[in-house]
């Protein structure tokens, strides 16, 4: 009899979505990760107050959980916490203790946001804590860039320049931006070194030179430029020099972004007064449609750091968020929205989004949906989210 139960356990496992995982004896239970048509993991928090409290539990959320009562929790979250936190997490299934740790030296926000971190690194998630986000902030017809704590908190300007200011970007592994200014005129592409405050010009041609993105290695940086007539898609050292001319179109191309392996850059091709989503071997060579089944006009793509998937803008009427896997397929649409951006977790997505006149920036958790808006950044006028890798 107590062969079947444990075979019934897992028959109803199976049946609820769920995938058992053997470890210690015990059964653990972990969710299929599928973009828009996740469950929430459930958890519990017991023993914080205050501010540590909302940290954590905006962290989880944003990263696909939901807090629930102590029964019907997958994991036990518990602590206490004055200047400085403790923390302890507990997978109630396979009852396991996962994380007991004590946290000091930083202010408590640091502390709670580390709790989280490795609360997640212990059932083998990426953290986002300690992560940054850049985004562009409009005052009238100007504005400027400026870079945040991924929630929202600390925002610091980068730029103080009161000019047209678009699409910045991160450098890897570095406190260091590229973005497009015009500051200078014509659309310029400046590198910004965000520790010692040092920038240039990357990239300033006649005509337009427009949405840099950076290789995942750093080496190299995919751009839009104008500069012999026709707007197409370049690749160019990150040390300087001619970048090559990787695509020959009379359309328009728009929004760059790489592979995680480095291998490919992704763009929107503009094909017969319509958008569409093309990759083209980061050395140049020929152009290889994605295919986006079921929305119109895609744009604005940026591949996934785990490689999996492609989120993107959709233009049907209003724009929509979508994902779509890296090789092309069904689309899943998630929330309406622009400009997505992808957490160094593969799953959490900062986006735009618009509220009559102003626009504001957004947290999604693609697997489950589940949103929260950041409304601790000032201003509201606030779009082009960079998200730090």
């Amino acid at each position: 009899m107590k062969h079947m139960a444990n075979w019934k356990f897992l028959w109803i496992a199976l049946l609820a979505g769920l995938a058992p995982v053997a470890g210690h004896g015990q059964i653990r239970i972990e969710y299929d990760v599928v973009p828009g048509g996740t469950k929430p993991v459930l958890v519990s928090m017991s023993g914080f107050t205050g501010e540590a409290a909302q940290v954590i539990q905006f962290d989880l959320y944003v990263q696909g959980f939901a807090v629930t009562n102590a029964e019907a929790a997958q994991y036990e979250l518990s602590g206490s916490n004055g200047e400085n936190l403790q923390g302890k997490a507990m997978d109630r299934v396979a009852r396991q203790a996962l994380l007991a740790k004590s946290y000091s030296g930083a202010g408590l926000r640091r502390q709670a946001h580390t709790f989280v971190d490795d609360f997640l690194q212990s059932i083998k998630r990426v953290g986002i804590g300690k992560s940054k986000i850049a985004y562009r902030s409009m005052k009238g017809e100007n504005g400027e860039i400026y870079v945040a704590d991924f929630d929202g908190f600390n925002p610091t300007p980068v730029t103080k320049d009161n000019a047209l200011v678009y699409s910045p970007a991160w450098e890897p592994g570095k406190m260091a931006l590229y973005y497009t200014t015009y500051k200078m005129g014509n659309p310029s592409i400046f590198h910004h070194n965000l520790s010692s405050g040092e920038r240039s010009a990357f990239a300033r041609h006649g005509g337009s030179s427009l949405s840099p993105a950076v290789s995942p290695d750093g080496g190299r940086v995919a751009m839009i430029l104008s500069k012999d007539g026709w707007t197409d898609l370049y690749v160019g050292s990150a040390s300087g020099g001619e970048p090559k001319r990787l695509t020959r179109s009379r359309e328009d191309e728009s929004g760059p972004c790489w592979s995680s392996d480095g291998k490919w850059i992704c763009f929107a091709a503009k094909v017969n007064e319509r958008r569409s989503l093309c990759k083209i071997p980061a050395g140049g060579g020929e152009i290889v449609r994605i295919p986006t089944s079921g929305v119109l006009n895609p744009t604005e793509p940026e591949w996934s750091p785990d490689g999996k998937w492609i989120v993107f803008t959709s233009m049907m009427g209003g724009f929509e968020i979508c994902v779509v896997p890296s090789g092309g397929g069904v689309v899943t649409q998630l929330v309406p929205g622009e400009d997505p951006s992808w957490a160094p977790n593969s799953r959490t997505v900062i986006f735009t989004r618009r509220h009559g006149s102003g626009r504001s920036l957004s947290l999604l958790d693609v697997p489950t949906k589940q949103v929260k808006d950041m409304s601790r950044i000032p201003g509201n006028s606030n779009s082009q989210p960079s998200w730090a890798k």
